[in-house]
């Protein structure tokens, strides 16, 4: 059985639904929290796939110059050696923020402002021939929970959804990693313990319990569309995504 490596930045953002769905799809689970203290691997070798999760920390440099993290340099080296020898690789908010700035991307603290709740996000026309994106609604839906944004797409970069206020929602690097702005792993749960006491909800003046409440209300919407995309992701580690059969019987929508 395949093994995935995954990231946790921040002991508030888990695996939670996607650990789920990447299970369901034959995929051993390894977590490393380096936020804890575990020490990340020199390289990927024995590893099918690497996923990085988000976090609050940011991806830019602190203002003394020092990284958001002090495993952000290591885990950005990971992310240039994913690409490199072509590991699946599944980089989530401040994941997918590190995998742009891991190749010359630019982050920044949002000029258009934070990103909070439930929206939706509109596929490019390069998603049409993506492995995993082509089979994913036009406009799907996701949640968002964030200051910072990709500015800058790394050179090379395809990008693969888009939004008028934060433009690079969704992106791959080479044909093998993706970078998602927005979170497909979380619950009510989850969001929940986000809210309470949440400066940033504080900031824009929402109120948290009519958040959670529009976020629980988008859950299986969300379910619909990314537990099959999970699913892909989990094949395309395992081996058994064929990247030219687009139509293979792999869970569509609603399954």
């Amino acid at each position: 059985m395949a093994t995935a490596l995954v990231i946790e930045n921040d002991p508030t953002d888990d695996l939670r639904r996607l650990g789920e769905w990447l299970t369901e799809g034959g995929v051993e689970l390894r977590v490393l929290r380096p936020h804890a203290g575990d020490a990340l691997p020199a390289d990927l070798d024995g590893y099918a796939a690497l996923v990085v999760l988000g976090g609050e920390q940011q991806a830019y440099p602190l203002t003394d110059g020092s990284p958001g993290a002090p495993w952000f340099p290591a885990l950005e080296g990971l992310l240039r050696k994913a690409v490199r020898q072509r590991v699946p690789t599944l980089a989530i908010c401040l994941g997918a923020q590190l995998l742009a700035v891991a190749h010359a991307g630019e982050v920044e603290r949002s000029p258009s402002g934070p990103e909070v709740g439930p929206t939706v996000v509109g596929k490019r026309d390069a998603a049409d021939t993506d492995p995993l994106f082509r089979y994913v609604p036009l406009m799907p839906d996701v949640l968002q929970w964030h200051s910072d944004e990709i500015t800058e797409l790394p050179h090379g970069a395809t990008l693969l959804a888009a939004a008028t206020r934060h433009p690079h929602q969704a992106f791959r690097l080479g044909d093998r990693a993706w970078g998602l702005q927005f979170h497909i792993e979380c619950d009510t749960a989850m969001i929940a313990d986000w809210a309470r006491d949440s400066t940033l909800l504080a900031e824009l003046g929402y109120d948290p319990e009519l958040v959670v409440a529009a976020c629980d209300r988008a859950m299986a919407d969300l379910e619909e569309v990314w537990q099959p995309f999970a699913i892909r992701f989990a094949a395309l580690a395992l081996g058994e995504l064929d990247d030219d059969t687009p139509r293979r019987s792999l869970p569509l929508l609603g399954h």
